[in-house]
């Protein structure tokens, strides 16, 4: 089979297999496009370090960020929202000094300020972080028949993330927008934008529909 692009918005790979062309060829890329993108979690701290590294990926691509992600780990102590909001000053330039990650200082508060909010959230309400955000998953009515790149293209946001951004800035998050909130939702498995004949679709959508929402 021709690998290649494709007009539905798919890409073939070498072995073979359909995927979103989003992906391309690289295989860290590739490996998160089938493992990582679209699998639901209800882990607070993972939640927690994709809504940093979307924050510090605008306008930048993703893959930049990907590249990077162990760097920021190991800055951000593996995202714990306890010890990401127990950092100060001295952490920020600490986290300037290295090459790399986004030495970008805004974005570095912001994910302080951001684990400050998330931990005052938890305590304020009782419940998880991943509780709080599960509440805003798209209800079927917002979501389309079919998922196609004319689609996709058309809704860089939806009704949801707007909903998502709003609530998160009334908690004091920065950096979080609704375009953000929507790339969140569809790397976290909020919703399964894999493609209409994307290799993994069904493999999140089994996903999806296995997952317990947290509450």
């Amino acid at each position: 089979m021709e690998t290649g692009d494709r007009t539905d918005g798919l890409r073939t790979g070498a072995d073979g297999r359909a995927r979103c062309a989003w992906a391309g060829e690289g295989a860290d890329y590739v490996a998160y496009h089938d493992d990582e993108w679209g699998r639901p979690s209800a882990d607070d701290d993972r939640l927690f370090e994709k809504i940093c590294l979307e924050g510090f990926q605008s306008g930048l691509s993703w893959i930049t960020i990907l590249r990077k992600r162990e760097n920021f780990r190991q800055q951000f102590a593996g995202f714990s929202i306890e010890r990401v909001a127990a950092m100060g000053e001295g952490d920020v330039e600490r986290i300037l000094a290295d090459p790399g990650v986004v030495r970008h200082r805004g974005k570095i508060a912001s994910a302080i300020n951001n684990a400050k909010a998330a931990r005052r959230l938890r305590d304020e309400t009782g419940a998880s972080l991943a509780a709080f955000l599960w509440r805003f998953e798209p209800p079927a009515e917002e979501r389309p028949g079919r998922m196609t790149i004319d689609w996709m293209r058309a809704n860089p946001q939806v009704p949801a993330s707007v909903r998502m951004a709003k609530a998160l800035k009334g908690r004091g998050f920065t950096f979080f927008g609704p375009t953000t909130a929507y790339a969140f939702m569809q790397s976290m498995g909020f919703v399964n934008d894999h493609l209409e004949g994307c290799c993994v679709r069904e493999a999140c959508e089994r996903a999806r529909a296995e997952f317990a929402r947290p509450s």
